[in-house]
């Protein structure tokens, strides 16, 4: 289902990282959930991995509007080299317990072989090219938007706005693939179409709010779409 979107105006595509081709929210809620599950003993009737889920959607939203307020007010200049840090002394670790969600790769492969292809992440760029290189995915990205690759950061156009630009196409253009609102958001602030998928945090209520032109299950079910219109006879 179509919905809102122009496929005709497609000629790139943007995959945010987290949630969308790699399964670090589902990492999260197991480590939380091993945080959580002393808990079990004082609440009988709740499940740690289901609490750890709720507890880690919870905290999602306002993590991201503190992270856009830093964004806005410049404060990540002054906050990046410390994440930067935390991400080093952790990142091994993190990168051995990633894994891709089902159907990422075939996706890529797939789609690479008509469009060009780039990410829009939040992350640092150290941990962002460990992981695609971790998982052999490098190779189907032109160009790669982190945190501080910008200026500003997503929810902002500015990572849009600059992967477009290395991408050789217009913002109006280019089709924002993502899990959140954030990624929704900067798509649309871009001038850029939006795909939001099911595969991570995202809500379908709150991303159909946030303006998503489509909304997917699945990752793979992207490729399906885009391929079979393009070849449409």
């Amino acid at each position: 289902m179509t919905e809102n979107l122009d496929i005709s105006r497609i000629q790139a595509v943007c995959f945010d990282l987290d949630g969308t081709l790699i399964d670090t929210d589902e990492m999260y809620v197991a480590r939380a959930a091993r945080w959580l599950r002393p808990l079990s003993l004082f609440l009988p009737d709740s499940n740690p991995q289901a609490l750890a889920r709720r507890v880690v959607m919870a905290v999602e939203t306002p993590l991201n509007a503190a992270l856009g307020l830093f964004d806005r007010y410049n404060l990540d200049e002054f906050l990046g080299p410390l994440l930067d840090r935390l991400h080093r002394s952790r990142g091994l670790a993190a990168m051995d317990e990633i894994r891709l969600i089902p159907g990422a790769l075939a996706t890529l492969e797939r789609l690479a072989q008509h469009f060009p292809l780039g990410i829009v992440t939040s992350r640092d760029r150290w941990s962002a090219e460990g992981i695609l290189e971790e998982e052999n995915l490098n190779r189907f990205f032109q160009c790669v938007a982190t945190a501080r690759t910008t200026l500003r950061a997503k929810p902002h156009p500015q990572p849009i706005l600059w992967a477009a630009n290395q991408l050789g196409v217009h913002p109006q253009s280019l089709l924002m693939v993502g899990d959140t609102t954030v990624d929704i958001r900067a798509g649309h602030a871009a001038g850029a179409q939006t795909a939001g998928v099911l595969c991570g945090f995202g809500e379908r209520r709150e991303l159909s709010k946030a303006g998503s032109n489509v909304i997917f299950e699945r990752t793979l079910d992207l490729a399906d779409l885009l391929l079979a219109e393009k070849y449409k006879t």
